[in-house]
């Protein structure tokens, strides 16, 4: 049996209570290392690749000493020793490579392909600033670099690279790795490509830099602001420069393996994570090609191997490329990707061509026509691309459709970031859940038990007082743990609707002053990043942190209503936030969100979701029953037919409804225009009254309601633990271990 202990002192040359913080943190990152390389499985035939411009993979420390098996023994030592875990933890940067949903499941993915004990790695880039950091100037968003990489981190640097050859120009990748730790399993990788001449000190103010230096910007920033044509080329020089290494990766460890290539698809199966990794499709083709593989045959064996995953129905997230844009940095792709197109346009209508008439192309039909499965990630977003977005698709190829709701990992998501309530449910229910999530079921016996519910209100107020101590320690926000905490992050977009929520913070805040007094406190608190382009998005964080100094700052209305913007929102805070939340904001406009995660990450810390029927809500809500979740708006077909038929005019919502409009109008009012900018707040405004896009004036009366009727519902302590309960015990099926299991099931069949 491994003495963690004396490991520990190896690494540290010294007795634990007698070195830094910063020298144990540093000992046990190699000792995580070495314990995590100890497990990595031999290589069985068939691989999964699972290729993704984003991993939002947190903190790994706790994570991996969870995995492990050693969490608690650790913590134990140190305490012993007079030393904090979680203060080790602190001194640990989070890696910057990803944004939100998408790059947060990539990496639940690849914990759960671990933990299954399934042959699989991710592939990635490795962005040394990240997104960027958030910071508030003036109540506005400021984008700064996110450095993360230090002399001592979880990359390990490989000697593996490959020569990318764009036009005119051929780089020389770099590999680096991250174990992916499986829970009580082996060690899979994520593969990270860099290329060694990135140079970060070519930013300048904020996080400006010449895109055209393609040596050196390469792998500085993940999705480089694309509002000219400079940004848009450098983005197809990311992702072309991410799928050559992947493919040449791939092949290799393939022919390691004893494929001949022709048999490709018994060795490989590659998911490509939304469109930002299309053109692996095209490259492989190349790459074959090169090796001697004809034309046809190659276009075959590629097709047979590769599989989509389709993230949303936005148009603007369904990537489409000039031709020009491609021929000026991967010209060696054009030919194949006409004779694609060509084959297309010989059997089918120009609605599914891959080259449009405008000459550009469109990277979801070649991922659909040349890839083996598409997948949508929760029910209602799956039919939704069966009967809509997707339809002339899947006439032609039924048979490629089909739905895996995503999932989250319960060890992230309860273990480490609820360690009272994972300790509870132990004692209750048994440990099985950690691997069987099911076995959250088990604690349905227990909603009727006033012990068993006056525990999880408690562990609830200690998580609440706990977020509270936190905010203060890191952004000086003083919050009162006994109000009600209303909880909304996730990327800043309109489709999501923080717009609605900060509507309803106004309307609150005017009954409020007409002294309509709540008998319960609620803290609105929001977290969100805005891309850096998103003009709108970045108005509607200017809203919010108007509304938060004024809401705050007044005294008639502070003790009952107060509002919280989160600064530079990531996976750390959200590890803090969602075990302390009430009521889970999931109010994207019916049939735009596809699933959604935090919904489910809430549910499992028995947050009670106030939502939409969209994305994965619809499933929550048949697992949790009316009574156990809080849901309005529009219905997704309602939605399509507003705009098949474009009626929707929000104008006329504001005229028709005093409560609207004095919300409405408030955005631009003398308060308001004293410490906001009068520009930012007259155009959001001008957006909400002649297009609003995304409905927020459609359904606001009825989610003023709603909320109304969860505050209430919130004043009955034990009718709520109840609510609370259910939905901890039905979240089981959002385990991404269910998730994954099915995709190996069905489309992988490692």
């Amino acid at each position: 049996m491994m003495n963690v202990q004396e490991l520990l002192r190896q690494k540290l040359g010294k007795e634990i209570a007698s070195a830094s913080n910063a020298e144990v943190y540093s000992a046990l990152l190699q000792m995580v290392q070495e314990l995590s390389k100890g497990k990595e499985a031999s290589e069985k035939k068939k691989k999964i690749y699972y290729i993704s411009a984003e991993f939002l993979i947190g903190k790994l420390l706790s994570n991996n000493l969870i995995n492990l098996g050693i969490y608690g023994e650790v913590r134990d030592i140190l305490a012993q020793n007079g030393k904090q875990l979680s203060e080790i933890e602190e001194l640990e940067p989070e890696p910057s490579l990803g944004n939100g949903g998408l790059g947060r499941l990539a990496v639940c993915f690849l914990d759960s392909i671990a933990t299954l004990g399934l042959n699989g790695d991710g592939i990635g880039l490795n962005y040394h600033l990240g997104l960027f950091r958030q910071k508030f100037e003036k109540r506005l968003q400021k984008e700064m670099p996110n450095p993360w990489i230090e002399e001592q981190s979880w990359l390990v640097k490989t000697d593996v690279t490959y020569p990318v050859c764009f036009r005119g120009l051929t780089l020389q990748s770099r590999m680096y790795d991250i174990e992916v730790t499986g829970y009580e399993n082996q060690t899979n990788k994520l593969h990270l490509f860099d290329v060694d001449s990135v140079d970060e000190s070519i930013v300048e103010e904020g996080i400006c830099f010449d895109k055209e230096e393609i040596e050196k910007n390469l792998t500085l920033f993940l999705y480089p602001d694309d509002s000219d044509e400079k940004g848009r080329l450098l983005r197809i020089y990311q992702q072309y420069f991410m799928v050559s290494n992947g493919a040449q990766l791939i092949l290799d460890e393939c022919v390691a393996r004893g494929s001949n290539l022709y048999d490709l698809p018994d060795y490989a199966v590659i998911q490509i994570n939304d469109t930002h990794p299309t053109m692996v499709i095209p490259e492989l083709i190349r790459l074959l090609i090169d090796r001697g593989m004809e034309m046809d045959e190659a276009i075959d064996v590629v097709s047979r191997t590769c599989a989509y995953t389709n993230h949303t129905i936005l148009a603007e997230a369904l990537e489409k490329w000039p031709m020009d844009y491609l021929k000026k940095v991967v010209p060696q792709l054009i030919p194949i990707i006409e004779i694609l197109d060509d084959k297309v346009r010989r059997k089918y209508e120009e609605s599914v061509a891959i080259i449009d008439r405008q000459d550009v192309v469109h990277m979801a039909h070649i991922d659909i026509h040349y890839g083996f499965s598409v997948n949508g990630v929760a029910a209602l977003h799956t039919e939704i691309l069966k009967k809509n977005e997707l339809n002339n698709f899947y006439k032609i190829y039924p048979e490629k459709f089909n739905n895996k709701t995503n999932g989250i990992t319960f060890r992230r998501w309860l273990l480490y970031c609820n360690p009272q309530l994972a300790d509870f449910l132990d004692g209750q229910i048994g440990t099985a859940y950690k691997k069987d999530a099911g076995e959250l079921e088990k604690l349905m016996q227990y909603q009727d038990d006033p012990v068993v519910l006056a525990k999880l209100l408690e562990i609830k107020e200690e998580n609440k007082k706990q977020l509270c101590a936190y905010l203060k320690h890191t952004q000086g926000i003083s919050l009162d743990p006994e109000s009600v905490f209303d909880i909304q992050i996730k990327r800043l977009h309109e489709y999501k609707r923080q717009q609605m929520n900060a509507l309803y913070v106004i309307h609150k805040y005017l009954e409020i002053k007409k002294g309509k007094k709540p008998s319960t406190p609620t803290t609105v608190i929001f977290g969100a990043k805005a891309a850096p382009a998103y003009v709108i998005a970045k108005d509607i964080i200017h809203l919010i942190l108007c509304l938060q100094e004024i809401v705050n700052q007044d005294p008639e209305v502070s003790p009952y209503l107060r509002v919280v913007m989160i600064e530079n929102y990531n996976v750390t805070n959200a590890e803090k936030l969602i075990p302390a939340c009430d009521i889970s904001e999931q109010i994207s406009l019916a049939s735009k969100e596809a699933s959604g995660t935090g919904n489910m990450k809430f549910m499992l810390n028995g947050a009670v979701t106030l939502g939409t029927d969209d994305g994965a809500n619809v499933e929550i809500h048949d697992l949790v029953g009316d009574e156990n979740i809080f849901i309005f708006g529009a219905k997704s077909d309602e939605v399509i037919a507003h705009y098949e038929k474009e009626d929707y005019v929000s104008r006329e919502y504001y005229k028709s409804d005093p409560d609207i409009r004095a919300a409405v109008d408030f955005i631009t009012c003398e308060e308001m225009l004293k410490i906001g900018q009068k520009e930012n707040l007259v155009r959001l405004q001008k957006e909400l009254l002649n297009k609003d896009w995304f409905m927020t004036l459609l359904d606001f009366k009825e989610y003023a309601q709603r909320k109304e009727e969860a505050l209430k519902a919130y004043e009955d302590r034990m009718g709520w633990a109840k609510k609370m309960l259910v939905n901890i015990a039905k979240a089981g099926f959002f385990s991404s271990d269910r998730t994954i299991e099915e995709y190996n099931k069905d489309i992988w069949k490692l």
